[in-house]
Formats: structure tokens, C-alpha cells, sequence
């Protein structure tokens, strides 16, 4: 592997036959992959020494990046675990951050409410079909019911805060002040018919589970979810009663790391008051896959996507965003306030739980990025996986179709096998098939490219029979039962196109029905793409990403060569970005300009790669394409990127 950036970095602070050292203000690295004497979880068996290197490397390189206080790292596999604290939970008294360090869990605060609700709803306390004002009388009449299934989801049409309630900085305020904030607000949707992603909405699930249970929320919380799941240190955010071991939190302005503004989260206590350490989310994702907390029926709820009244699926279920990543089925749920970043991803067919927590504000794409690799490294055999960059706006629908296959079927298929999934019911397969024949058909798509994209992403919804799901899923089986489970796990390290024509192959030695076979044109675009794909792949770059290597330039050459005469690429575009943001913080410019040429020249069809070097030449647009009209992106489902604000559109919106 090439050496990184920061390894670099260090080489070059110490004499040269010193052993390196990671300086503190780059990432300070404390606790063992075992737990410490004050530890949240049992003892368990450590990663082995290679793994463990290689995540806390990975950590390493992406906190030399840019400013960071303190980060916090739990990571549990097949029974293994890894722990680490880097950098400082309190800058002023150089206090390191620690898998025991504890910090604001903000919207991660929704899952543990979805947890007591349906604890609630299986022992017959509460109905979820219920109307609302049956379980909280506080509430007056809307519009339209509303329910605490979609509450739950997200459907229930209850505002979120903006305004001035959104930094309101009433003190400690009880369950009835804190409703009193916003019941009198009308609904923004009738309820099923649109995901509003919503913390006042989680507020009014708090106050059900006191009238279900009896309990204050905290009382209720820490006697149901946090005791059962051993998360020790977990509590309602209070600042009365925080210890040492709290992370002071910070922002970033004008590159200079702040303390945050005084925010007091009593006003969002269900949706977002609580806080706890990274080795308490590691027990709470580990309970909650082992089926400690709620039964295997009630978790298949919350991990299955909710839908809108019209078949459109929301990627969020029962206070968790749950969606297909790279053939991965993923449950997840970030959370952002003043003070914190936080991050906890479960993956419930491989048996992984992730937890992430940062006293730097407005950090989830830091954390998103951290997640990733450690999927990388754990799961993929370290290999980026990078999406497609196609040329061609008809290629790029096809492709775009074939990748849906893969991370839909592969992903639903898994959870279902090994998780307490369940698929949609197979219907006429052939039908199916050919359908998704007419879906990718070159000529059709042609005629409208724009348009086609849209109907391939809506190829798994309910309302479109979830048409790609169920193919994806029989592909998927297929696989299985020709070459075995362990080699179906290792198509998210091989790619859509490898899963694609492996199932094409299977075909050949089952016997296929001719109409599961797809149509010859599709087949051969695959063979096409993926002649293309291996060919222009970089070897140095297969495990590690362009931006993570010590001197990128030495390695554009190859990668210029790679992609030369292809019509299909590795997208670089965000690497290359980085890599001229790099170049720019130390003040060289004509570097960073050369990057930025090069990223549109090589994806020029990114309108990121086009306003990053308008930017940086100071126009007021970006230059015009050379190219047709740039079609959506072609990807696998993916995490969203947030606005400006923070907001996640979506599934997305996990993050308050």
C-alpha cells in the first residue's frame, strides 16, 4: 500500500532514526480495542493486529484532513470489537477523548424513543394505529388523525422546528413545556401522504410512552432501554449532571475551533436529549441485533422502509433510516446539534454495529467518510469502492439499472437470510424480467434519456411494483445456490457489473428459463462495461483513495492512462477535490488550479468538479459544458449529503 499523507507528514517530523509518533494536535489516540475497567460493554475477543491497523490508520489520514477536537470510534464484528479515542474531548485542560468519553447523541435520541414506543406496543400498552390524542390529550384536534405509526416514520405531517424555536434556550423544561412549544401548530401534510422528518414529532412519542407507561421518559429510558442493553454511561443530556468525562463541544469558524453556543435540549428531549459514549451505542446496536430490546418481528418494522400512501418508499422506518449501500442492508441514524456529530450504523446481515461521536459540530461527512472505509476494510478486503463516471447519458441509465439490481437484491436478499428481513412476494418473475428489459432497452432510452433515469429510480418502490428489488433478490438466490453464501459475500468488494454477469453465467449452468436470462442487448453492455471497468482500474489506487496517498501527482500519469479511450471510469472527482483542497491550504494555487482541470477533464460531466474550478478562478459561473446535458448520477444507493443547513433530504434526514 502507498504511503499516506499523514505518514508522510510524520517521517518528516522526526529524525530519521526515531521511530514516528503521532503528534497530539494530528490525532492522539487512546484506550485498546479491549474495553477499560469503566467499560459500557463485556469482555470480547480484539480484532487482529493487521485489522486494527488498519482502522486506526484509516482514522489517522481522515483527521489529518482538516481541524478536529476529539473523535471517539467503536467498531463490533461477528462478536469482535474495536475502541478508540483520538484527539481531545476538552482542548483547554488537554483532556484526550476516550471510548468512555460521552457526548450529546442528538438525533440518535430518536432511535431509542422508537425503541420504548415498541416495547410499549408489544406489551399492548399502546396501539401503533392509535390516534395520537387518545395517548396525549395535550395535543388539540388537526387537520387529519394522526397516528404513532407515522409518527414513527415520519408521516405524520408534524412540523420540524425552525425559527425561533429552534435555539430556544428555555431552561430545563418538562414534557408539558416542551410540547407547549409547538402543539398548537398545524400540520405542514396530511398524515402517510409525505416524510416530514420531525423532532417535535419524536417529542409527542416521548410523551406517549410516559402515558403508556407511567414513567417520566428519562425514568422509562433508563429502567427499558439503556439498563437491559448495558449502555452504562447513557442519560438525558443535562448539563447539571455531566461528569469530567463529557466532551466539551466546538465549532468551526474562520478555520479556528470555538466552544459552541449554550444550547439547552430539554425543548427536544425524545427527539434529541440524551447523551451517551461510543462503547454505550456499540451495546445499544448490539441489543438491538440480538433482539434484547424488542423481538425479531418488532425490529423487522423498524428496519423496514415505511412508504408513502402513493408506493413511495421513504428509506426510514421506525426511528431508523434503512436503505440499501453497495449491496449492504443498512440501518442508520446521524445526528448533529451544538456540541456533537454523532453517527450509528447497524448492518444487520453481516452482524456489524458502528458507532461514531465527535464533539466538532456540522462533521458528518467526516464521520460518513470514517464509516465507509471501516465497511472498506472489514467487509470489502479494503478496496475503495468508487462509482461509475459513464460518458454516455444512455449508458449511464443502464448501468445506473444494473447497479440498482445489485444493491437491492443483494442487500434485501441478505437481510432476509441472515437478518429478520422479509422480501416482497416474487409475482410473475418472467413478467418481472422482461420489464426490466424495456426498462434498459437502449432505443427507449435514447428517446429520453432524463426521463429514463427517473423511471429506472423509481424501479423499486411499491408503486412500481418493486419490480428491481424482486429481480435484484431472484439474482441474488440464484447466486447463492450455484456458488455458495461466502462467495455471495464478496460481491460488494466486486461490483454491480461482476454480480450482473455472474448471474448471466449461473444461468448458463442452471438451465435458466430463457425469459430470466435478460435481453442479449443487456447482456452484452454488461460484458462491455465491465471490460471497461477492470481495464481502467489503477492498482495503486484499489486500496487507498487517490487523496489519502503522499504525492498524488506521481500517480496521475497512470490514472491518465487507465481512463484514456474508456467510456466507463472510476468517478475520482470527489478524491481529486480533495486533493486540490490540499494543495490550496498550503498556499499552492497553481497546483490546486491543475487539479481541478484535470477533475473536469476527466469527469466532464460533473457539475461539482466545474463549480469547484469556477470557483477557485473567480467566476461568477461555471463554464458550459462541452458535453450533453449531464443525466442524475449514476451510483449505487448512497448516504445524502446535506444542505448547508444540515438538512438531509429523505432517508436522509437523520440528522437534527
Amino acid at each position: 500500500m502507498k504511503k499516506t499523507l499523514l505518514t508522510a507528514l510524520l517521517l518528516l517530523s522526526v529524525p530519521a532514526q526515531a521511530a514516528p509518533r503521532v503528534a497530539p494536535r494530528v490525532a492522539r489516540a487512546s484506550a485498546s480495542a479491549e474495553p477499560t475497567a469503566e467499560s459500557s460493554l463485556p469482555p470480547a475477543p480484539p480484532f487482529s493486529e493487521d485489522i486494527q491497523r488498519a482502522l486506526d490508520e484509516l482514522v489517522r489520514v481522515e483527521l489529518a484532513r482538516g481541524p478536529h477536537a476529539g473523535l471517539s470510534v467503536g467498531v463490533l464484528h461477528e462478536g469482535k470489537r474495536w475502541t478508540r479515542g483520538y484527539g481531545w474531548r476538552n482542548l483547554a485542560h488537554h483532556l484526550p477523548a476516550t471510548p468512555r468519553t460521552t457526548y450529546r447523541m442528538a438525533s440518535i435520541t430518536k432511535s431509542f424513543t422508537a425503541v420504548a414506543v415498541l416495547q410499549l406496543a408489544q406489551q399492548g400498552k399502546l396501539g401503533l394505529d392509535a390516534e395520537l390524542q387518545s395517548l396525549v390529550p395535550a395535543v388539540p384536534p388537526k387537520q387529519w388523525p394522526v397516528t404513532v405509526r407515522e409518527l414513527l416514520g415520519h408521516l405524520g405531517g408534524v412540523p420540524n422546528y425552525d425559527g425561533p424555536e429552534s435555539s430556544n434556550n428555555v431552561r430545563h423544561l418538562d414534557t408539558a413545556g416542551a410540547l407547549a412549544l409547538f402543539v398548537q401548530k398545524p400540520l405542514v401534510a396530511e398524515p402517510g401522504t409525505k416524510f416530514v422528518y420531525t423532532t417535535w414529532g419524536y417529542n409527542l412519542l416521548g410523551a406517549a410512552v410516559e402515558s403508556a407507561s407511567g414513567q417520566g421518559y428519562g425514568d422509562y429510558l433508563r429502567e427499558h432501554v439503556f439498563g437491559p442493553a448495558g449502555m452504562r454511561y447513557a442519560a438525558m443530556d443535562d448539563y447539571r449532571t455531566r461528569d469530567r468525562q463529557h466532551a466539551v463541544g466546538y465549532r468551526l469558524e474562520k478555520g479556528k475551533l470555538l466552544p459552541s453556543q449554550y444550547l439547552d435540549v430539554s425543548s427536544r428531549f425524545a427527539g434529541g436529549g440524551t447523551r451517551a459514549s461510543v462503547e454505550d451505542l456499540l451495546a445499544f446496536g448490539q441489543a438491538v441485533l440480538q433482539h434484547k430490546l424488542v423481538t425479531p418481528d418488532t425490529a423487522r418494522l423498524m428496519q423496514t422502509s415505511m412508504s408513502t400512501r402513493d408506493g413511495q418508499l421513504t428509506d426510514y422506518g421506525m426511528g431508523f433510516a434503512t436503505y440499501p449501500l453497495r449491496g449492504h442492508y443498512t440501518v442508520t441514524h446521524a445526528g448533529g446539534q451544538p456540541e456533537t456529530s454523532t453517527l450509528l450504523v447497524l448492518l444487520p446481515a453481516e452482524d456489524v454495529v458502528l458507532a461514531l461521536a465527535t464533539n466538532l459540530e456540522n462533521d458528518a461527512k467526516r464521520l460518513r467518510r470514517v464509516s465507509t472505509r471501516i465497511l472498506e476494510t472489514l467487509l470489502e478486503d479494503g478496496q475503495v469502492r468508487r462509482e461509475a463516471s459513464l460518458a454516455d447519458p444512455v449508458d449511464a441509465v443502464v448501468h445506473e439499472g444494473l447497479a440498482r439490481l445489485f444493491s437491492y437484491g443483494l442487500a434485501y436478499h441478505q437481510w432476509a437470510t441472515h437478518g429478520p428481513g422479509v422480501l416482497p412476494e416474487p409475482g410473475d418473475l418472467s413478467a418481472a424480467f422482461t420489464q426490466v428489459g424495456t426498462l434498459l432497452d437502449r432505443a427507449r432510452i435514447s428517446e429520453n434519456p432524463q426521463e429514463a433515469m427517473g423511471r429506472v429510480r423509481e424501479g423499486h418502490h411499491p408503486l412500481a411494483g418493486s419490480l428491481l428489488i424482486r429481480v435484484g433478490t431472484h439474482m441474488a438466490r440464484t447466486l447463492e445456490q450455484v456458488e455458495g453464501a461466502q462467495a455471495l459475500r464478496d460481491y460488494p468488494r466486486r461490483g454491480p457489473l461482476a454480480f450482473f454477469n455472474a448471474y448471466v453465467a449461473a444461468c448458463e449452468r442452471v438451465d435458466c428459463p430463457a425469459p430470466l436470462r435478460f435481453t442479449e442487448p443487456l447482456r452484452e453492455d454488461a460484458l462491455r462495461y465491465e471490460h471497461e471497468w477492470r481495464r481502467s482500474q489503477v492498482p495503486e489506487l484499489l486500496r487507498v483513495r487517490l487523496d489519502e496517498v503522499a504525492r498524488p501527482e506521481t500517480l496521475w500519469p497512470t490514472l491518465e492512462a487507465a481512463t484514456a479511450g474508456v467510456s466507463l471510469h472510476p468517478d475520482y472527482v470527489e478524491e481529486m477535490l480533495h486533493v486540490a483542497a490540499l494543495q490550496g491550504r498550503v498556499g499552492r494555487r497553481e497546483q490546486q488550479r491543475r487539479w481541478l482541470e484535470r477533475a473536469v477533464a476527466l469527469h466532464p460531466r460533473s457539475d461539482e468538479a466545474r463549480q469547484a474550478l469556477a470557483k477557485l478562478l473567480g467566476q461568477d459561473k461555471p463554464t458550459p459544458r462541452s458535453t450533453p446535458p449531464r443525466a442524475p448520477p449514476v451510483a449505487t444507493p448512497r448516504d445524502p449529503v446535506p444542505d448547508n443547513a444540515g438538512r438531509l433530504p429523505k432517508r436522509a434526514a437523520q440528522q437534527e
